[in-house]
């Protein structure tokens, strides 16, 4: 077999159906963001509008200074996993917070959100006899691999179809081990999860609850706790699974339970044994930036007012767009291929770098540009943004909703 000849063919098949992939070189600016510098053939200066860093804590200066403040006592590494040197006084204090956010006795910390999902869910369905795990359809890759890596039984219930969930639960002997996974807020659609009811039926039918909330963690909740915070029920879910690279800004994943789950996890996930422990700067901004989302509701504020500011300047230009209760904004294409070319050319003539977010991240047909506007998003990045969508949307003959009433 001629291996290259495969791997080439196999490229070109993504080229051609718009599918192909292709990294952005982007060199943020401290201090300045979302803009940044695309280099390419040539320098261009862009603003960035897909970025899951929702809060700009990124650059937050008590999280840069709380990075800067380790370096200088720690250095760069760990040493080592955490068993072998690799944990410090900072990966305590960040578990103990993130256990805190949560209102959990424990947590766990990850080198990032897909490993925490991939080896907690993994080990869970693993380890525990006869464990049936039923897994909402639109459920993350990193849940999917560790639901598939566990090699337990799984059955797929419709995208938050409660019906079609209990369906499921009733045809289960009372006392058989489930594990009910499902996220908070979903990443393609922007949707939110009935935590609530879902938790009912898991009560109903004896079953464990994964929640993933690592599109809703310090966005959501009087202290960034997500979803299950702003509606009072972390205490009935049994584990929450977050990250701290989204709207903490830094990078890392963690789960929050009980301390037996937590040190169940600690003893037999692989993933979390034999990797590296994230650097002592990175856990000490993280810390900085949960403790920083606790007390203060000013970011959460402005990244509500820019995301509704948004939305109505879309609806008043008939840009089509995904309604729903969150924070991302899914501007719908339904292309591969005018979906790639209008991203294309929303960062070469407009300095607009939004990705393609095109199948197989979502169904054919529902390509799309996904946007999330931030507190640091200006006036005149939104005048912009709204210009330069409106003008493509008239080049790519490209329908548009009933436009809103002036």
């Amino acid at each position: 077999m001629n291996y290259d000849a495969f791997f080439k063919a196999s490229l070109d098949k993504l080229r051609t159906s718009g599918d192909y992939r292709v990294f952005a070189n982007l060199e943020r600016h401290n201090g300045n963001f979302p803009h940044a510098t695309a280099r390419a053939e040539h320098a261009q200066k862009v603003t960035i509008w897909c970025s899951n860093d929702y809060l700009g804590m990124g650059q937050n200066p008590t999280v840069l200074n709380a990075m800067h403040d380790a370096i200088d006592a720690c250095g760069a590494g760990a040493g080592g996993t955490r068993n072998i040197s690799g944990t410090t006084q900072y990966h305590v204090q960040l578990e103990e917070e993130l256990a805190d956010l949560h209102g959990k006795p424990a947590a766990l910390l990850f080198t990032s959100g897909y490993l925490s999902n991939w080896a907690a869910l993994g080990t869970l369905a693993a380890r525990i006899p006869d464990c049936l795990v039923l897994s909402d359809a639109l459920n993350h890759a990193s849940m999917i691999e560790g639901i598939r890596h566990s090699k337990a039984e799984r059955q797929i219930w419709k995208h938050n179809d409660l019906a079609d969930l209990e369906a499921k639960l009733a045809q289960q002997p009372l006392d058989r081990p489930k594990l009910i996974a499902f996220e908070s807020v979903y990443s393609m659609d922007g949707d939110i999860a009935p935590i609530a009811e879902i938790c009912d039926l898991a009560e109903k039918y004896n079953a464990m609850t994964y929640l993933d909330e690592v599109h809703a963690v310090g966005l959501y909740g009087p202290r960034g706790g997500g979803i299950a915070e702003q509606e009072g029920l972390m205490h009935r879910v049994t584990v929450i699974e977050g990250t701290l690279g989204k709207a903490f800004g830094v990078v890392g994943g963690y789960v929050a339970a009980s301390a037996e789950l937590c040190d169940f996890l600690r003893s037999f996930a692989s993933g979390f044994i034999f990797t590296t422990a994230l650097p002592p700067a990175v856990v000490a901004g993280a810390t900085a930036s949960v403790r920083h989302l606790k007390a203060s509701q000013k970011e959460r504020q402005a990244h509500a007012e820019r995301v509704a500011e948004v939305r109505a300047r879309f609806d008043a230009l008939g840009i089509p767009h995904v309604e729903n209760p969150g924070h991302i904004i899914p501007v719908i294409v339904g292309d591969a291929m005018k979906c790639k070319f209008i991203s294309d050319i929303l960062m070469k003539d407009y300095g607009i770098y939004i990705q393609p977010i095109n199948y197989p991240t979502v169904p054919r047909g529902t390509e799309r540009l996904r946007i999330t506007p931030s507190p640091v998003h200006s006036p005149a990045d939104i005048d912009a943004l709204v210009a330069a969508l409106s003008d493509l949307w008239t080049q790519c003959e490209l329908a548009r909703k009933p436009m809103a009433a002036q």
